[in-house]
């Protein structure tokens, strides 16, 4: 998993990047919040971006805005790494689109730790596929128009564009129904 650390204090940054890669992950460094913004939209993104409060360009605020306005190709994962203690300013990175905060100075087992469930929830988001927009149903068989115009079963458009997978079963009143036309009741002598 790549990781972009973006923070003004080159020392902090290099010493922070080789923890971070001791632990396994490829680290990305920006010193600045353009740099860091150049590496979020570009053809590689990080999945995961430790980014400071105060850097100059773009700071770290505005660099959350801006990845929730703007959303990258993929999902990034944005931790807001920062000197800035108080509640109002916790409040004001979540608020701007940080997925997390954590005050320096902080222990490295408790970023892992972070680190980790950004992990997690990334693999959640990577799962998920949704189903949007208008479906053109026909009214009468239920089937589905796809994009180009064949007509399949609602179950399989479902399949073919979601996670959900289909069981088998019947309904009480189809079971009449069916028990019905395979065995008609009798006719009564009239």
């Amino acid at each position: 998993m790549r990781i972009l650390i973006a923070d003004d204090d080159r020392t902090s940054t290099m010493l922070l990047g080789r923890t971070i890669q001791q632990w396994g992950f490829e680290v990305v460094l920006a010193h600045d919040g353009t740099t860091a913004w150049s590496h979020i939209v570009g053809d590689d993104p990080p999945a995961v971006a430790i980014v400071d409060w105060m850097m100059p360009g773009v700071d770290g605020i505005e660099l959350c805005r801006r990845i929730r306005a703007t959303p990258p190709r993929s999902p990034v994962y944005v931790i807001l790494l920062t000197a800035r203690t108080s509640r109002q300013d916790l409040i004001e990175g979540l608020d701007a689109g940080a997925d997390d905060y954590l005050t320096k100075p902080f222990h490295p087992d408790e970023l892992r730790a972070r680190i980790r469930v950004g992990q997690r929830t990334l693999g959640l988001i990577a799962n998920i596929k949704q189903l949007t927009g208008l479906l053109p149903i026909c009214s009468y068989c239920k089937r589905i128009s796809s994009d180009h115009n064949y007509w399949e079963q609602v179950e399989s458009y479902i399949t073919d564009h979601s996670n959900a997978m289909f069981s088998h079963d019947i309904c009480p009143s189809c079971l009449v129904k069916a028990t019905e036309e395979l065995h008609p009741p009798e006719s009564q002598p009239g």
